[in-house]
């Protein structure tokens, strides 16, 4: 089997392990979506298959992890394994699909979030497997570190997952609840939305920001606040309106 981004905590993550070993399941691909900490975890349970990312991904990773990772200014809780954590193989540049022996997987790379995001479409099982995109309770969250335009990178992304939305009947993000077939274009439209409004600073009126917001997320506001700050000072750095 293909496991994506394979989970935080080390009790979730061996509770998988345990669970795909009582099926008789063996993990003989792993994925990451992006360089992030929380989807370059890995488990001894889940065996020795092979990890891929993008290049970018996997070169990003590298970057982050080559000074090892201060857990504590992260905010990264004492029970994540860290051991594994990003030994992943950067597929080649052009690859345009998982390299192994299951249903085929195409590879959605785009700069939005994180250099060399991918988002995965298992196009016969009608499955887009998001990463850190359309989710029901986060909102966009711009790459503001690696990239020239951040909001044009986001649009790009956007309409390339448009362009597939049509075969999807369900989408998987990294965060969030999964959605069905009628909530795809969706979430791309909210999303699209929120970025719109972030770009012309304007109210959002995104359920996912203030009191609307799922209870356990209400910290996403702060976030929203934070993405508003750092795009003015973008903008007063490089003389450009907003």
């Amino acid at each position: 089997m293909l496991l994506i981004d394979a989970g935080v905590l080390g009790d979730e993550l061996a509770c998988l392990a345990n669970d795909l070993s009582d099926s008789g399941q063996t993990v003989v691909v792993g994925f990451s979506t992006h360089p992030h900490w929380d989807h370059l975890l890995w488990h001894p349970g889940l065996g020795a298959a092979p990890r891929y990312g993008t290049a970018r991904c996997a070169e990003s990773a590298r970057d982050r992890l080559s000074n090892g990772i201060d857990a504590r200014r992260l905010g990264i809780p004492d029970e994540v394994p860290l051991d594994l954590l990003g030994l992943i193989t950067g597929l080649p540049a052009d690859a345009a699909r998982i390299p192994w022996d299951g249903p085929e997987v195409r590879i959605i790379e785009h700069q939005a979030h994180a250099p060399g995001h991918a988002a995965l479409l298992i196009a016969q099982r009608g499955v887009l497997v998001a990463g850190d995109m359309l989710s029901d309770v986060l909102i966009p969250m711009l790459d503001l570190n690696s990239t020239a335009d951040p909001i044009e990178d986001y649009f790009a992304a956007l309409r390339l997952l448009d362009g597939v939305a049509d075969d999807v009947d369900v989408v998987v993000p990294g965060h969030g609840s999964i959605g069905g077939a009628d909530q795809v274009h969706a979430r791309i439209d909210q999303d699209r939305a929120y970025v719109y409004a972030l770009r012309d600073t304007h109210d959002p009126s995104d359920p996912r920001v203030g009191p609307s917001a799922k209870p356990g997320w209400e910290w996403v506001a702060g976030v929203h606040e934070q993405q508003l700050q750092r795009l003015a000072q973008r903008s007063e750095h490089d003389g450009t309106p907003r």
